[in-house]
């Protein structure tokens, strides 16, 4: 792949953020941003230098993508609107900078770098953070091409590898887990009607089937009683939660709260159970686990199922960064493309009004370009693209073109024509 640091656009694009990797759930969940934060947060980007932005937030990540100066503006931008504090997000943060935010947003994209291997769920929430941005005028040109080109790159590492195959994600390890520990659980209570607790509902409806009662719960009890008639599932009332607690033998819980829905003194007094919470941040009190009757595991216990499934993919890793560095080429060689473009364009405008302020000196009220004269720009302009493809030096290729234009044909272009002067 091509190593090219000083490129228009992306020597100006960063990636900042913390994940899984160097940050546990607790802390993941004080740096969430939800959409009443992620549009405070559009809201003030212009008073912190960044003029096009997006930022994806998920259980595994919050990481903002932006063109701006330095990286501290989005670190800045970010922790304005924060539950945690700057120092603590600096000390687990990484920043990417110009290429390797883009090879970061690929792997990103193409599940490579989620904590469940291949997970595809993330290039939904790729397509909401970024719909989210573009909505409200925060994706440039230069953000719009990357991010179409990583769907392009996405979609085809799905198709045509076996990263993303088979039935692993972060929802369908919330049903391994219900196998593992809770084998006869005969009632399920969800939690959240979200797109996390939609597919926990599927995947239970369609690998345990009949053998289960499912109760759905959400705050909005229209939309849990649609999606409930959709699933032919049963739901609850959310003032009913305490009740339909001590039912279930497991609860599964996703909902967008930035606090928690079950406390640990909800659970004191229930049977024996199994607690999933997918949220972050969480929605279960992590105090919980310390009931001797509950089995409270979390987002990153999820991640540690190690199937079969896994396995296969870990083979694909190889395939699908190939196609990665194949898109990433392509979008690099836009970058040089719109670069010279933009070089070009002002050198054009510039002979243009050369030639003008020469017309008008030699008498002409208007000003005209001579069919010779538009005849040598154009022979100029191709030259200075030709070199462009070459060695990308936009300074000095602009210079050497006025020189070339300023110069008699027939002569090196390091000499003057003293009949032709800058104006």
């Amino acid at each position: 792949m091509n190593n090219k640091s000083s490129i228009t656009g992306i020597e100006n694009f960063y990636a900042v953020g913390i994940n899984y990797k160097k940050s546990d759930a607790r802390l993941r969940g004080r740096f969430a941003i939800s959409n009443e934060q992620y549009e405070a947060i559009l809201k003030e980007a212009g008073n912190y230098g960044v003029s096009s932005l997006f930022i994806l937030s998920t259980c595994n990540r919050t990481e903002i993508y932006g063109v701006t100066n330095t990286p501290n503006e989005l670190v800045n931008l970010l922790c304005s609107v924060t539950n945690g504090e700057i120092k603590e997000f600096k000390g687990h943060c990484y920043k990417k900078e110009g290429l390797g935010a883009v090879e970061h947003m690929f792997n990103v994209a193409a599940g490579l770098d989620s904590q469940i291997l291949g997970d595809y769920e993330i290039i939904g929430q790729f397509k909401q953070a970024v719909r989210f941005a573009k909505d409200r005028g925060f994706i440039n040109t230069f953000l719009e091409k990357l991010y179409n080109t990583v769907l392009q790159a996405s979609k085809q590492i799905k198709n045509q590898t076996g990263l993303s195959k088979g039935t692993t994600s972060v929802s369908f390890a919330a049903l391994q887990s219900i196998k593992q520990y809770h084998a006869d659980a005969t009632n399920i209570l969800i939690v959240g009607a979200g797109k996390m607790g939609q597919r926990a509902c599927k995947n239970i409806k369609d690998y345990l089937g009949q053998k289960v009662r499912i109760t759905l719960v959400n705050r909005t009890v229209d939309k849990a009683e649609r999606l409930a008639e959709e699933m032919d599932i049963s739901y609850g009332h959310i003032a009913d939660l305490p009740i339909l607690i001590s039912h279930a033998d497991v609860i599964i819980v996703a909902t967008a709260s930035a606090t928690p829905v079950i406390l640990k003194s909800d659970l004191e007094h229930c049977s024996e159970k199994l607690i999933i919470d997918l949220a972050i941040p969480n929605n279960v009190e992590p105090a919980a686990s310390e009931l001797p009757h509950i089995k409270l595991v979390n987002i990153d216990e999820l991640s540690l199922v190690n199937s079969e499934t896994i396995q296969k993919r870990q083979s694909q890793v190889i395939a699908a960064r190939e196609i990665n560095n194949h898109f990433i080429n392509r979008f690099v060689e836009w970058c040089e493309l719109r670069k010279s473009c933009i070089v070009v364009n002002a050198i054009k405008k510039q002979l243009t009004s050369i030639c003008l302020s020469q017309s008008k000196s030699a008498g002409c009220v208007a000003g005209f370009v001579s069919s010779t004269d538009e005849q040598r720009i154009q022979q100029i302009l191709n030259g200075t693209a030709g070199k462009m493809k070459g060695v990308n030096k936009a300074g000095c290729h602009y210079l050497e073109a006025l020189n070339e234009f300023m110069s008699p044909p027939g002569l090196p272009t390091n000499i003057l024509n003293p009949e032709r002067t800058l104006i």
